[in-house]
């Protein structure tokens, strides 16, 4: 690799790899999978950095995270453990735990859909992106991206106690 090229790709690891890890995350519901995935990519990304468009280098590595978690659901020795529907139940809630209560509840009603669904609804509404990238990223069509963020949420809705909108509520990246 050109040491430009090199100084480019470290650059991009450095700015991007916290919130690769976190999408990753996102997609799957377990830090230790996502950084092995994001692991993967970076290894892979850095052999073809050449090839590489330059103009979205994060939406390919975020396509590439998305293909590796799922690779891993492909693989007949992975087993996944099972989620209950149900949070345990808290005596009190003290000041400023309510919203990370409600963060909580997000992820554990995330972790409950199934990894394609997961990975729409965290590109388009983590990542914010388009319907149009998240199906370059997704290899899919823009309809299948509609459907399945449709379905992804009917889905959350079933699963969570509250409307919807109470729990965007103060949701940052």
């Amino acid at each position: 690799m050109r040491r430009e090229d090199e100084a480019e790709f470290s650059e991009f690891v450095e700015v991007n790899l916290a919130s690769l890890r976190k999408f990753g995350y996102l997609v799957c519901g377990d830090w230790h999978r996502a950084e092995d995935a994001v692991q993967t990519v970076l290894t892979k990304l850095y052999l073809e950095w050449r090839k590489v468009d330059r103009r979205a280098p994060i939406a390919y590595a975020q396509r590439m995270v998305v293909n590796a978690l799922n690779d891993v659901h492909r693989r007949a020795w992975f087993r996944r453990e099972q989620l209950k529907n149900e949070l345990p139940e808290h005596a009190m809630v003290i000041e400023g735990e309510a919203a990370s209560d409600r963060r909580l509840m997000v992820l554990a009603a995330l972790a409950q859909l199934p990894t394609r669904r997961r990975a729409t609804l965290v590109l388009r509404f983590w990542a914010d992106r388009t319907v149009d990238e998240t199906a370059d990223i997704m290899g899919c069509s823009p309809a299948t991206v509609k459907s399945q963020t449709s379905r992804a949420l009917a889905t959350l809705r079933g699963l969570l106690p509250h409307p919807m909108h109470e729990y965007m509520e103060g949701v940052t990246q």
